[in-house]
């Protein structure tokens, strides 16, 4: 069946010459944006009921966007001056430019992951001194704290924010050709919003092994994997199937 309508969990790019403008124009097809998931911050007193105290660390690892704006918001709900001496590790390029919403950039002790946690950890091997702050979401994947404990360094968790599902009552009897995930958590949001949720003729389009599984896990026929060799980008796993099954 030809491929039409696409709508991707996630929010809209905001740049305008987005790979998705590029698939748009190219291949003819309507694509919609909608997340599935959003995030909500908790409040300090449930930080501090989790036996958080900021001014006990020396380090921030951050991981997310997400994660440097809760941390921020949390030290400013306690009433926290970040110090100047504050380390931040951050896991890539994108989170530490972010982190300069908050911090001089050139006047911080900032430590930059080439792309994957993996990669951060070798740099925070180096800082076995520090003590170490994760502000994270309540969900985290395992091999985080699995690496974290290998490292031998001091470092505890913080729940700054949860991932919630959002409402997607609106689209009860809207239906698309392809839907897009991008993690776990937005195929839990497709099942708690729509319990009969049967594919049918729907192909589904998942980036990521745990995305993956969790699709499989839950019936799903995946169409559409990625990353592959071959398409590194859910933008081009969706244009190569796309041509694929349009011209015919």
């Amino acid at each position: 069946m030809k491929v039409k309508t696409i709508l991707v969990s996630q929010p809209a790019p905001k740049a305008e010459n987005s790979p998705y403008s590029d698939l748009i124009e190219k291949q003819k097809v309507k694509i919609d944006f909608r997340p599935f998931i959003h995030v909500e911050g908790v409040q300090a007193k449930e930080v501090r009921a989790q036996k958080i105290d900021l001014k006990n660390y020396t380090a921030i690892i951050l991981t997310s966007r997400n994660a440097v704006d809760h941390f921020f918001r949390i030290a400013e709900e306690m009433r926290f001056v970040v110090p100047d001496s504050m380390k931040y590790f951050c896991e890539s390029e994108a989170v530490a430019y972010y982190l300069q919403k908050y911090v001089v950039y050139r006047k911080r002790k900032i430590y930059v992951g080439e792309k994957t946690f993996v990669d951060l950890a070798k740099i925070i091997k180096k800082y076995k001194d520090e003590k170490f702050l994760l502000p994270s979401s309540d969900k985290l994947k395992d091999i985080v704290p699995e690496i974290l404990n290998d490292l031998g360094v001091k470092w505890d968790r913080g729940i700054f924010y949860k991932t919630v599902t959002s409402d997607l009552s609106d689209l009860t009897d809207v239906f698309y050709d392809i839907l897009v995930f991008f993690s776990p958590s937005g195929i839990d949001s497709l099942f708690k919003n729509f319990p009969e949720f049967q594919q049918n003729n729907t192909r589904i389009a998942a980036f990521g092994d745990s995305t993956i599984k969790a699709a499989t896990d839950a019936g799903l026929k995946i169409n559409i994997p990625a990353p592959t060799p071959e398409t590194p980008s859910m933008t081009m796993a969706l244009e190569k199937y796309i041509t694929e099954v349009n011209k015919k």
